[in-house]
């Protein structure tokens, strides 16, 4: 199966050994995005703001592969806190609608480094 790497410009770079995102057949596989800024630098902030940087930086991927949040059909989300569960289901309804796509979240697992990060698996149709 042929691997096309997805990239863009507006596309946030990495210091770390991997792809943005990577085409296989009819998906497209995106890594963890969590609010860095177009040079791969961290942008600390409230929990808010990390989750919709991070959210934002994905759709740059998204359109980078021609694809859109209406795509996604996977989703795994890395909270950094429980106490931040209800504000990220609140701001995750912001990107995604319904159909929503299959999800887990899991909970405390970040570290002090992020407050949130995102992978996700989009289906391209066309």
């Amino acid at each position: 199966m042929e691997k096309k790497v997805i990239r863009g410009t507006n596309v946030p770079q990495s210091f770390l050994p991997f792809s943005p995102g990577l085409k296989c057949g009819d998906f497209v596989f995106i890594s963890g995005q969590a609010s860095v800024d177009k040079a791969g630098n961290i942008v600390k902030d409230s929990f808010a703001a990390e989750c919709r940087r991070s959210f934002e930086n994905l759709r740059l991927i998204l359109q980078a592969a021609g694809l859109g949040f209406e795509d996604v059909v996977q989703v795994r989300n890395y909270v950094g806190k429980e106490e931040y569960l209800a504000e990220f289901n609140a701001i995750y309804k912001e990107f995604f609608g319904e159909p929503y796509p299959a999800r887990t979240t899991l909970i405390g697992c970040l570290g002090e480094l992020l407050k949130f990060e995102v992978d996700v698996v989009a289906y391209d149709k066309k």
